[in-house]
């Protein structure tokens, strides 16, 4: 009989509870932890055993992921007095789903590394939309031979798998993807605003576009919300602004002027500074709206 390895999932966010769901209906054997035990109930309903620490989840498992906001929390979760490195045993692997900095990945996969303990890098793009229909998009960095063993695992959460280096590449391309998000999301806000303000019926327009050259993710899925006056999270503005950060300081260590990003930065920094950022990425369309003197819908 195939040896069916056991799954640790940390992280029963907006991402987390569709990816760990879509494990469980691939089969594996699931425990799972949240620091918000609420968030633990749907996934123990569906048959997943919950834990009462990462460190407890490392124990019962042979690979554990997490996916958690920022750098510290990783570092919490898989580091700290609780963390998942008290619980491992030497062969089992970590995989990192989380956005963070990549100097800090490497130099968690060389604590873990200590203890015999393998580790992947591996971000992920696609929203909460493509967390629950596991068609997310992975960047992976790690061992070519710790991605191949767990490749199986990381097909029951995403539809393109890419291996694009060693630990901290994975977190490296997030990073890029991210650029390429927030640039795109503005793009989608501005050029509806433009044709709204111009007297073009706005649904006419995107599906115009849609098909075209300038078609995109953001257009199709987020545009639609703009379409709808839909500002409720797919990913939140909190989160991105998080990203745009790493972004940042990644661009500071290796010398990149990044002048487009820092334009996006800026303006999702008044979605804060309005107190938007529980809101989705598209809400950048308030700003937009500002800077037009009107609103994108009557």
């Amino acid at each position: 009989m195939k040896f069916v390895k056991r799954i640790g999932f940390i992280g029963l966010g907006l991402m987390g509870s569709g990816m760990s769901m879509n494990l469980l209906k691939a089969g594996f054997p699931v425990t799972v932890w949240n620091r918000t035990r609420s968030k633990m109930k749907p996934l123990l309903d569906a048959g997943a055993k919950g834990a009462g620490s990462p460190s407890e989840v490392a124990e019962r498992s042979d690979i554990v992921i997490d996916i958690v906001t920022d750098s510290a929390d990783v570092e919490e979760v898989l580091l700290g007095p609780s963390g998942v490195i008290r619980g491992a045993r030497a062969g089992t692997t970590v995989i990192d789903m989380s956005t963070i900095s990549p100097s800090v990945t490497k130099r968690i996969a060389q604590e873990l590394e200590k203890k015999g303990v393998k580790m992947l890098d591996a971000p992920v793009s696609g929203g909460d939309i493509g967390a629950r229909k596991g068609t997310l998009s992975i960047m992976v960095g790690g061992d070519p031979e710790v991605f191949n063993e767990c490749l199986p695992i990381l097909e029951a959460m995403g539809k393109t798998i890419t291996l694009v280096g060693g630990n901290g590449m994975g977190q490296t391309v997030k990073l890029c993807n991210q650029i390429l998000v927030g640039m795109n999301m503005l793009g989608v806000a501005e050029a509806l605003m433009f044709a709204s303000k111009a007297g073009v019926d706005l649904e006419k327009a995107h599906a115009a576009v849609s098909g075209g050259a300038a078609g995109s993710w953001q257009l199709t899925n987020n545009g639609v919300k703009l379409l709808k006056g839909d500002l409720e999270p797919g990913f939140k503005v909190k989160d991105y602004l998080k990203d745009l950060r790493l972004i940042m300081e990644t661009a500071a260590d290796v010398n990149m002027p990044l002048l487009g990003t820092s334009v996006v930065q800026q303006m999702y920094r008044s979605l804060d500074a309005e107190g938007l950022r529980q809101k989705g990425t598209q809400a950048v369309i308030r700003a937009v709206e500002k800077l037009a003197e009107t609103k994108l819908l009557p």
